[in-house]
């Protein structure tokens, strides 16, 4: 049966006076704008920061890609360089329980609610090394420029930067393990759950030198009263800024995202003897079903009915994605009929009303295939994560920041910093569970991301910086 729903076209990302895509780029190609870069702590929130993301990129478990994963070697080396440069900018320093890195300065009141501020410092797969970084190094850089200038503990409340140590959740199929714990949202049951060599949370930690039991996870949590709210800078992994000539923009609220493990069991023979007929084969199972979540994300009305009773929802229609990323099979030989196969799935929805009613009737149909195939199916829930808004004080507080920035860097231009919708998931969605929260997008060519050709250029990098900078002089 068919979930009932109101669909309505929805502009996935919201933006306010735009320069058209033909328009110059707001930072370049202004004769004013380039004698207006005279200084700027160039030195710090452009090169230096350009030199670290660098240095950071290199910094892999792998040779040839990028790849670092929750508690890996080459994520211990990334958290102690990071380390190293939040001392360098004159911060404390300490790593917590789950390996996040922290660098706080108390400011003039260190009983004040702190300002949290941030990113991840873990990687998918063949990463580009802006994804996480970025946020880590501008909030550092900037941090580092108002201690050169003096300004560093004129701060009217702590500034604490964290790195998480994981957020894509590419180790455990667990996100927002290090923005969770902080956040007081991950269950001690996490300890448990294992990754594919079958070592567990807890297991890994303790190789680590970790005590990993539940009282400590506890403690990780901060307390909503001592925290005034949280800050994140990301790249955009979207093509909006770009096609607007603008390096930043403010994000209004970030998709809710379900994660799904499928697992479909047939009956596993010999390729060459096993009729067509009499085969109960997961593999073309798997492949249904994998087509049915494709037609139904790229065309929900043709299977979600709706009526006037039932409240609108805006964004499905216009912001539903779905994807595949990961398929295994065992045996996994060209001359056996597959016993077991199982594919992961990651859908995304700006309404959890829509998301629920889309996971609802797939769910029913993947059923019915599976029935229908004579194989067994089991969906499990790996992750959920409801959509948040950005608080407004912040976010406009960020806007004048970003526009502030520009004046800086390109004299005085008149554009409106755009407003936009992320798809993807950040920290700022765990941490909204504790605090308040703004986000920064910064631009990245072609919205790349997740790719080892994932861009940013070293101004939109400098601009980022500026933004931070001027968002923290607004604390003094």
């Amino acid at each position: 049966m068919a979930s009932s729903l109101c669909f309505l076209p929805f502009l996935l990302f919201v933006l306010s006076s735009v320069v058209s895509p033909s328009s110059a780029d707001v930072l370049h190609g202004n004769e004013e704008a380039e004698a207006v870069k005279n200084d700027l702590y160039r030195e710090y929130l452009r090169e230096e920061a350009v030199s670290r993301l660098s240095e950071l990129g290199k910094v892999s478990d792998v040779e040839g890609y990028l790849e670092r994963t929750f508690m890996s070697p080459a994520s211990i080396k990334a958290g102690n360089i990071i380390r190293q440069w939040m001392e360098d900018a004159g911060l404390r320093t300490w790593v917590d329980h789950m390996g996040n890195v922290h660098g706080r300065v108390d400011g003039m009141d260190a009983s004040s609610a702190a300002l949290l501020m941030g990113s991840h410092y873990d990687t998918v797969v063949d990463a580009g090394r802006f994804d996480g970084a970025l946020g880590i190094v501008s909030a550092i850089s900037a941090l580092k420029a108002l201690k050169v200038s003096g300004k560093l503990e004129k701060l009217n409340r702590p500034v604490e930067v964290i790195a998480f140590s994981d957020e894509e959740g590419v180790r455990f199929q667990t996100t927002f393990l290090g923005s969770a714990a902080i956040a007081g949202k991950l269950p001690a049951s996490t300890l448990n759950i294992s990754d594919r060599s079958g070592r567990s949370l807890q297991d890994v930690l303790k190789e680590n030198s970790v005590d990993a039991i539940e009282e400590n996870l506890i403690q990780l949590k901060y307390e909503p009263e001592s925290v005034w709210g949280y800050v994140e800078v990301h790249i955009e992994q979207g093509p909006v800024l770009e096609s607007a000539g603008l390096p930043l923009g403010v994000v209004k609220g970030i998709a809710g995202q379900t994660r799904l493990k499928v697992t479909v069991s047939g009956s596993q023979g010999h390729a060459g003897t096993v009729p067509m007929s009499m085969r109960r084969d997961p593999m073309a199972a798997a492949a249904e079903l994998i087509v049915l979540l494709d037609s139904l994300c790229k065309h929900p009305q043709d299977f979600l009915s709706y009526d006037d009773q039932c409240s609108t929802v805006e964004s499905l229609f216009g912001s539903l994605v779905c994807t595949v990323g990961e398929i295994s099979l065992w045996p996994s030989a060209s001359n056996v009929i597959p016993g077991q196969v199982t594919f992961t799935i990651d859908l995304r929805a700006m309404d959890d009303v829509g998301r629920e009613a889309v996971l609802y009737e797939l769910s029913n149909r993947m059923y019915s295939i599976c029935d229908k195939r004579s194989v067994s199916c089991v969906i499990e829930r790996k992750h959920d994560a409801k959509a948040v808004n950005c608080d407004k004080e912040l976010s406009m507080q960020l806007k004048s920041a970003a526009l502030l920035a520009f004046k800086k860097m390109a004299g005085n231009v008149e554009v409106e910093v755009p407003k936009l919708m992320s798809g993807a998931g950040h920290d700022a969605m765990a941490m909204a569970h504790l605090c308040k929260i703004g986000m920064l997008f910064v631009r990245c060519r072609g919205g790349i991301s997740h790719s080892p050709a994932e861009h940013v250029l070293d101004d939109d990098v400098w601009a980022a910086g500026l933004a931070v900078l001027a968002f923290l002089e607004n604390q003094i």
